[in-house]
């Protein structure tokens, strides 16, 4: 009897089998990010489209207490998990429609989950080349990221100039345990989720004139220099530790 692709003596039918399921993950984001191509422009997502159905949308969400959460996270646990460059808008969008804290929290979960699972994608797909790559980093330095890979990780989610899809990548490649990845990832984004969710809460007549929001805040002095602050704040474990060392 074959079943599960194993023989009777459960050996594999094919030595191949093994090998492929590791791509398996990496297949799934593929073919969402290609149903990603295909959807989002034909549902015209942007900002004259969430001006356009911002009242539809607040009466949906009213009317679907608990769906309409749900249908945010998933559709945020796929814009990250993708690296979809809607986040920033959907963020917007989270917050006009949940309000500054939900919208907030629902971004954060999302996001959260959806960077997980890129995080599993990557190693599973690629083990063997992170492996080699990680074999290059010294020793001592493999030690102290696995010791202090939460205080790095905090610092890069905290700091918004660093691509969200790069610092997975960075995370696959350091080998940080996704028990640290998590909770880093959690942590880290809630200031700048935050920042553009509170954007998002008093939007409306914004884009009721026609106008678009303007994002770049996130950037100035006023928002990026306490961002900054808190990164250098996460670092002062790391720092402490290697005083006491010396």
């Amino acid at each position: 009897m074959v079943f599960a692709g194993f023989s009777r003596d459960n050996r594999p039918l094919c030595p191949h089998v093994a090998g492929m399921r590791r791509f398996l993950p990496l297949l799934i984001l593929l073919l969402l990010f290609c149903a990603g191509l295909v959807l989002l422009p034909g549902l015209g997502v942007g900002w004259d489209s969430l001006a356009r159905h911002q009242d539809m949308l607040i009466g949906w969400v009213a009317a679907h207490p608990f769906g309409a959460p749900a249908l945010y996270v998933a559709a945020y646990i796929l814009t990250a998990a993708l690296s979809l460059p809607q986040a920033a808008l959907l963020t917007v969008a989270g917050g006009l429609l949940f309000g500054a804290v939900a919208g907030c929290a629902l971004t954060v979960v999302g996001a959260t989950i959806g960077a997980s699972i890129l995080l599993l994608a990557i190693r599973s797909a690629f083990s063997k080349t992170l492996e080699r790559h990680r074999q290059r980093i010294p020793a001592h330095v493999q030690a102290r990221l696995a010791r202090d890979g939460f205080s790095y990780l905090l610092a890069l989610r905290l700091v918004p100039l660093v691509p969200f899809w790069i610092v997975n990548l960075a995370a696959a490649l350091a080998g940080i345990r996704l028990a640290v990845f998590v909770p880093a990832t959690l942590l880290g984004i809630v200031p700048a989720s935050f920042v553009l969710s509170s954007i998002g809460a008093g939007v409306g007549g914004i884009l009721a004139q026609g106008r678009t929001p303007d994002l770049s805040v996130l950037f100035g002095p006023r928002i990026l220099l306490p961002l900054l602050g808190l990164a250098a704040l996460s670092l002062l474990p790391v720092l402490l530790r290697r005083r006491v060392a010396a």
